[in-house]
């Protein structure tokens, strides 16, 4: 059952405090928390105006574009946690790698990383080159008061495969194919990417992100004895990185619901479910020792609002056999959803759970 209080906890004094935070630990919360991957973004007009003219690396790293941009859905949608506006491949592009984000299609590598060689030659992400992302978070903390705010990361899996396909992929093969044959080259790699994501999620805590979460999007195309052997490792290791920093982990991927046990392994807090496995059936598979979030259909939104309500008590209710639950959807906001739709769910998700 989710943890619960006879009497509801007073209310938050700071996102320490927050129900996202007591959600992910699995203590008792006012109402369940919810956000939306993606919540910052194409979905809202004003982001759209806002970006106008504006690259979308250009900007993730303009500290007062990242701020305004992040605290829109907040101030639209009334959600109760904030996330970081970034991009996976980010901190690549700091440390020096050649990518375009290209409209419709995504990320692509100018030079993608086809050789051991390759793998050798990628420049580290240093520390000095992140002061606009540190001031972005401690803008967004000043502002957002009692609102956690939550880090962004890719993981180490997901943007291997940006690098060794050169774009997004459907079959993800030349990074299978990598992995299998290149399997200490696939270390070195791994391991490199995993220090980069570790140096970006730290300088968000340190500058005051109350939660962190890695998008390790595509690993859903492995087996879940590749992902244990060959993926999880490096996962785990951004994760170790945070050290004592008390903040909790979120850890998400889509199709992976074979992986759903290996992926708390890793060392999350909270389990991201996308819409394929039903809260219920994923908290058994997870276990009592973490909490959950999800899983609406992004495409539910797109309905009618009688099937939207039916959709998000059915989450909700299926929610309730989790530790924790915060309510989320199975992946990103899809762009042509109405704002208004997203404000209904948030407002309904309380309204079912308040105590």
């Amino acid at each position: 059952m989710t943890a619960v209080a006879d009497a509801a906890p007073t209310p938050a004094s700071s996102p320490a405090d927050s129900d996202l935070v007591r959600a992910a630990r699995g203590l008792p919360v006012r109402r369940t928390p919810v956000w939306f991957m993606r919540q910052a973004g194409r979905s809202l007009p004003e982001y759209r105006a806002l970006r106008a003219g504006t690259r979308m690396l250009e900007a993730c790293q303009d500290p007062d574009l990242v701020t305004e941009i992040t605290l829109q859905p907040v101030r639209r949608h009334g959600v109760d946690a904030a996330i970081l506006f970034s991009d996976i491949v980010l901190p690549l592009v700091v440390a020096g790698v050649d990518i375009d984000i290209k409209p419709g299609v995504g990320p692509v590598i100018a030079q993608p990383v086809r050789t051991v060689a390759d793998v050798d030659a990628l420049p580290p992400l240093e520390p000095d080159r992140l002061a606009f992302l540190a001031t972005a978070v401690r803008r967004l903390v000043a502002e957002l008061g009692t609102t956690p705010l939550i880090g962004f990361a890719g993981a180490p899996f997901t943007l291997a495969t940006y690098l060794i396909e050169g774009g997004p992929s459907k079959e993800h093969a030349r990074t299978k194919a990598f992995m299998y044959a290149e399997p200490e080259a696939w270390g070195r790699l791994l391991d490199r990417l995993a220090v980069s994501a570790a140096t970006f999620l730290t300088t968000q805590v340190d500058a005051g992100a109350s939660a962190v979460q890695l998008f390790d999007s595509w690993a859903g195309v492995l087996s879940a004895a590749d992902y244990a052997e060959r993926v999880l490792p490096h996962s785990r290791a951004v994760f170790d990185a945070l050290g004592d920093r008390d903040v909790p982990r979120i850890h998400f991927g889509v199709g992976t619901g074979e992986l759903l046990p290996l992926i708390g392994d890793a060392g999350a807090d909270v389990v991201g479910v996308d819409w394929r496995v039903p809260l219920d059936e994923a908290a058994r598979r997870v276990g009592p020792q973490r909490s959950l979030q999800g899983n609406l259909d992004p495409a539910a939104l797109l309905a009618d609002r009688a099937t939207v309500d039916r959709e998000v008590r059915r989450v909700v209710q299926q929610g309730r056999a989790a530790r924790g639950h915060v309510f989320n959807l199975g992946h990103g906001v899809l762009p042509e959803t109405d704002p208004g739709v997203l404000t209904s769910v948030v407002d309904l998700v309380h309204e079912l759970t308040t105590r």
